[in-house]
């Protein structure tokens, strides 16, 4: 009987104000702050357990690797939900006759976007603070225009459609966190190694090179739409995507040149 007293209090707290629409943005920022803690907590019991390089490795290297679990758990959820909400919800599709496309959101989607703003509150934080062990003022300044865009595509719901098709450029995370694992415990010229670079090749190629110039077609193909927007959010629309390119080109240049290196040194 207690028991159920407290429970109603609780699911009608969670009900008519965590879940609230009003309360979604704030509540999904906590929840993504949260969920990058429990992530690096977890690695770090995991990893000193499982992996036997990891508790000789300096303490830096430690914080990133469990820093890089992190980024690679976000990665894995945004672009899943990024893929879902772009090419097969309905929530966005032109088909539907629901407002323009420019001003849709959902629930779901503001929450999604939402925990994304927590997770790169959280790893700008730690990049500050150990700066610059886990990045250089390029990782700054990706994270701070991220941060920007995805935020106020949450709170007011303008141009969420094509702040997913940015985020599904995450999809390359993982591989380039997984080849920085390989290498951290000396497996630079295994054959995993080699498979991961012409990995990260191919969905660097798609995701930051090909997308992105979907994006911008799709732009161009609902411009009266995407003109209706606030000034800030025009400004962020064509400011962020076009700034993340030109820094997409210039990694994918690296990319190259590191696969050229790899590919050298087995023949």
């Amino acid at each position: 009987m207690g028991i159920k007293s407290y429970q109603n209090p609780a699911e009608l707290l969670v009900k008519e104000y965590l879940l609230a629409d009003s309360f979604i943005p704030y509540t999904s920022i906590i929840c993504g702050i949260c969920a990058c803690k429990m992530v690096y907590d977890l690695t770090q019991l995991f990893s000193s357990v499982y992996f036997k390089s990891y508790p000789s490795l300096p303490k830096i290297q430690r914080t990133e690797w469990s820093n890089r679990s992190i980024s690679t758990f976000h990665a894995m959820f945004i672009t899943a939900m990024s893929l879902y909400f772009v090419f097969w919800s309905n929530l966005y599709s032109d088909n539907q006759y629901a407002g323009m496309v420019t001003f849709r959101s959902s629930a779901l989607s503001t929450f999604s976007l939402g925990a994304s703003v927590g997770y790169f509150l959280a790893d700008l934080g730690m990049i500050i603070w150990f700066y610059p062990s886990l990045g250089g003022m390029e990782y700054v300044l990706h994270h701070l225009l991220s941060l920007a865009a995805v935020a106020y595509s949450m709170l007011t719901g303008e141009g969420q459609l094509y702040t997913f098709m940015v985020l599904i450029s995450e999809t390359t995370t993982p591989g380039i966190n997984l080849r920085w694992y390989l290498d951290t415990v000396g497996m630079k010229r295994s054959k995993a190694y080699l498979v991961n670079g012409v990995v990260i090749f191919v969905a660097w190629f798609v995701a930051r090179v090909l997308l992105f110039m979907y994006l911008f077609y799709h732009i161009y193909l609902h411009y009266d739409q995407v003109k209706q927007m606030h000034s800030y959010g025009l400004l962020l629309i064509f400011v962020v995507p076009s700034v993340l390119s030109v820094m997409n080109l210039f990694w994918f240049g690296k990319i190259i040149r590191g696969l050229r290196k790899t590919l050298a040194k087995r023949q």
